[in-house]
């Protein structure tokens, strides 16, 4: 009798931890505080919380595990398990994404954004490329178009740029620079500080950012039509803490980012987008437009020679640079029925 309650009592405890083993935690590395920009991670972790019981959960933190430049040498080494960050941040640890960062793209919605940035991550070329950090890219941030809100005189046309310091990365800094600005990058969490001390000028940012990281609270002027391009901030994944997921789990957290990003979507146009034009009208912020002329001639000097200089530097790397230019213009042709 004794011999099967011990029996009994061992089958009791070994059921116990294994499943306290079927529990799993990833750590994911974020900054800022959470606003549309990660709208889309908040809700992977919630429907994957929901689909696994509570077994599998994605604990975000803000600015705790990692500054958010280093966010992909933490991927790299494990120190979390996901994690999100920007092309533009460090083009040399990432040079096939920065392809959707060029100038003048022609991307013009969100939709087309997240389709773009979703058929270039399928690649061979972009897997290869984010591998050496052992990293799996999951899902875009898609955003639109970047547009400047400044301090001071107000360009109200692009010889106006001349000698203007402004926060700019990737192809919009190549843009600034082509009209005259004088770019600089830096981390959106640097920004309001260097703009109120005077360090820059101006910032080239995505509306939710603006009003996230206040730059708009000392700002002047804010350019409408600009549109000089995005930048692109993937989410990813460890590659080997993705490869350990239970079936289960691996299905539920890749089963739920169209939902996410669904999500995302909405929220930034509707919820995002709608308490823009009051938060301008509230500090009584100038709105620039420039004429069709103007913005004709910017994209002319511009995006050409963009596109051609990241060829070349990037086939120099060892990149096959011209298919996957030709890859993402014509994938955004396809997109745009064009």
């Amino acid at each position: 009798m004794n011999h099967y309650l011990k029996v009994g009592a061992i089958a009791a405890v070994a059921t116990s931890f294994a499943g306290q083993a079927l529990a799993t935690e990833w750590n994911v590395s974020l900054w800022g505080k959470r606003r549309a920009f990660t709208e889309h991670v908040e809700k992977l972790a919630e429907l994957v919380s929901e689909k696994t019981g509570g077994d599998f959960t994605l604990n975000i933190s803000y600015g705790g595990l990692s500054k958010n430049k280093e966010n992909l040498d933490g991927i790299s080494i494990g120190a979390f398990e996901m994690a999100q960050f920007c092309a533009g941040y460090h083009r040399d640890k990432n040079p096939s994404i920065t392809v959707l960062e060029l100038p003048f793209l022609g991307v013009e919605t969100l939709d087309q954004e997240r389709e773009l940035s979703m058929a270039l991550y399928a690649q061979d070329a972009v897997k290869k490329d984010l591998a050496r950090w052992n990293a799996t890219l999951l899902m875009p941030s898609p955003m639109p178009q970047y547009n400047l809100v400044g301090m001071g005189d107000a360009p109200t046309k692009l010889a106006d740029f001349e000698g203007l310091s402004v926060r700019a990365t990737g192809g919009i800094g190549q843009a600034m620079e082509a009209v005259g600005a004088v770019p600089t990058s830096m981390s959106a969490t640097e920004v309001r500080q260097s703009m109120d001390s005077g360090v820059i000028k101006a910032a080239a940012f995505a509306p939710h950012a603006h009003m996230s990281f206040g730059t708009i609270e000392n700002a002047q002027w804010w350019t409408t039509n600009l549109n000089p391009g995005t930048v692109n901030c993937p989410v990813v994944a460890n590659t080997d803490a993705l490869n350990d997921l239970s079936e289960e789990h691996r299905e539920a957290l890749l089963g739920s980012i169209d939902e996410a990003l669904d999500y995302y979507v909405d929220n930034y146009n509707n919820n995002t987008m709608a308490k823009w034009g009051p938060a301008l009208d509230d500090r009584g912020i100038e709105r620039i437009e420039f004429s069709d002329e103007g913005l004709a001639s910017f994209k002319d000097a511009v995006a050409g020679p963009a596109a051609a200089a990241w060829i070349e530097d990037m086939t120099a790397r060892g990149l096959p640079a011209q298919e996957l230019y030709d890859f993402a213009i014509g994938k955004l042709e396809e997109l745009k029925g064009m």
